[in-house]
């Protein structure tokens, strides 16, 4: 499992996740995509826009390798702002290659291209 050096590991000031230290001993968690429903509390929220302001600042356009980013955390964005970059893609492998919807991005999360983290 590649470790991403320099991306945080959690949002600032909260215990939202997300990366992970260690493989997961039954394998990696699938990566399915999770309803964001307009009632999140305000804290999932922020979450949600720190890390994809993270998985920005640190990955911008170019495919990524899931390696130890938090799957809880990526199926918040998962189908949506990340998607899969590669054909076949494996759901279950730490070496899954992803990439941002740059568009979509922008539209869901304006503040992510910012150099700061502004929610």
């Amino acid at each position: 499992m590649l470790k991403h050096k320099g991306f945080p590991s959690r949002l600032p000031g909260t215990d939202f996740q997300f990366t992970i230290r260690r493989d997961n001993k039954n394998g990696p968690t699938p990566l399915t995509r999770r309803e964001r429903y307009a009632d999140r509390r305000p804290a999932d929220k922020r979450a949600d826009a720190g890390f994809v302001w993270a998985l920005v600042q640190h990955f911008g356009e170019e495919p990524f390798e899931r390696g130890n980013l938090d799957a809880g955390r990526l199926n918040w964005v998962f189908g949506r702002e990340v998607v899969p970059a590669e054909d076949p893609f494996d759901p279950k492998s730490y070496d899954a290659l992803l990439r941002i919807d740059v568009n979509r991005v922008r539209a869901t999360f304006p503040n992510a291209f910012d150099e700061e983290f502004i929610e």
